[in-house]
């Protein structure tokens, strides 16, 4: 590599002006640069839109989950009077964190000095302030963040001029408009963290080009590559399909389903909504992970899945679930050892970056938006 490109951000702009026909993969300075990781905080995740788990999740008033946002702890709670709302998890006090994981709560105690809040993030008291000539309760509200539901999605933004969500990804909207994805049910969220970049999982999840070879013990025999369909990606996404067969029937739209026909009824979309909100949406079921950064070798995973509608209505629901689920935890196994294998191999001195197949366009997609997003100073 010249010296002319020796810096991570001018090699990715230099990967990225080759034809998808020629491309290769991301070069590896862009997975282990932590000047890159500083760029993708500053660029992505404090300013594009970041999927925060499933809206249902928190139904009642007081249900909330936290999580950390490039850098900012955040809460995300539901109001008194209904509304979704993400504000900063932090005390206006001595700045202890509020909140921690997942519950529900009737109001918002610091745990360093009690101050209280209201689930709107005001302030309804704080002891032993009252000879504090400058104290005002009234004045005092936690910060708050954007917050937009999405057919279903939690999703929130540190930055106040991004478009909004419903604007931003219309045309997702509109291919997937007959699964009806607002309408289906979590059954199941975890966390995990896994000795990878988010990068390296990110476009594992964009390609089932590595289905056959990577889950030859699980849905490997099921994935036939002549029948992926790996499209251009839009500026906001990108996505490919695959077809189903009756070997995993809730996969396939259920026999009330009247609203799909014909291969409709057993194609799965693999949707990356940038930066890094990956779902496997299928007339049935759908899993998704939420990514974050955790240093240039971690990953932060929200893990989460469950039924379309028409299944979770069916006598056999219970039976569907534990069976998916079962299948998705084996799936993962497999996936953390092989994306954990690809960061290994990418911090190797002897190792390059290689030419990309036809079924990889998600991961050529994936590339130019980065570059998009951090080169934009360069």
């Amino acid at each position: 590599m010249s010296a002319s490109i020796s810096d991570p951000i001018a090699q990715l702009q230099h990967n990225v002006e080759s034809p998808f026909e020629q491309a290769e993969a991301m070069p590896k300075s862009v997975y282990t640069s932590p000047k890159f990781l500083e760029e993708e905080l500053k660029h992505i995740f404090r300013k594009d839109w970041f999927c925060a788990g499933r809206a249902s999740s928190l139904s009642e008033p007081g249900d909330y989950t936290t999580l950390e946002l490039a850098g900012q702890p955040i809460m995300i709670i539901r109001d008194r009077d209904g509304t979704l709302r993400a504000q900063s998890n932090v005390c206006l006090h001595r700045m202890s964190t509020l909140l921690e994981g997942r519950g529900r709560t009737r109001s918002i105690v610091c745990p360093y000095h009690a101050w209280t809040y209201n689930l709107d993030g005001s302030l309804r008291g704080a002891p032993a302030m009252s000879q504090n000539s400058a104290f005002c309760k009234d004045k005092l509200k936690l910060p708050q963040v954007r917050c937009e539901e999405w057919l279903g999605w939690i999703m929130i933004s540190l930055n106040p001029d991004a478009r909004p969500v419903s604007e931003e990804l219309a045309e997702v909207e509109e291919l997937i408009s007959d699964y009806g994805m607002e309408t289906y049910q979590e059954t199941f969220f975890e966390t995990h963290v896994w000795d990878t970049n988010w990068k390296v999982l990110a476009e594992n999840f964009m390609e089932s080009y590595h289905l056959p070879v990577c889950h030859a013990g699980t849905i490997g025999g099921l994935s036939r590559l002549d029948e992926m369909i790996c499209p251009p990606g839009r500026k906001a996404f990108n996505y490919h399909t695959i077809l189903k067969d009756e070997s995993l029937k809730i996969a396939l739209a259920h026999p009330s389903n009247t609203r799909m026909t014909g291969d409709r009824r057993r194609t799965t979309y693999l949707l990356a909504i940038y930066p890094s909100l990956l779902i496997t949406l299928t007339p049935g079921y759908f899993w998704y992970l939420s990514l974050h950064p955790k240093g240039v070798g971690q990953v932060q995973i929200m893990f989460g899945g469950g039924m379309s509608a028409d299944y979770m209505g069916d006598e056999d629901a219970e039976a569907h679930f534990a069976q998916l689920k079962t299948l998705l935890d084996e799936v993962n196994i497999e996936d953390r050892g092989c994306t954990e294998k690809v960061f290994n191999g990418l911090c190797s001195d002897l190792a390059a970056p290689g030419p990309l197949s036809h079924l990889e366009r998600p991961n050529f997609d994936f590339a130019q938006y980065l570059a998009s997003r951090v080169c934009q100073d360069a």
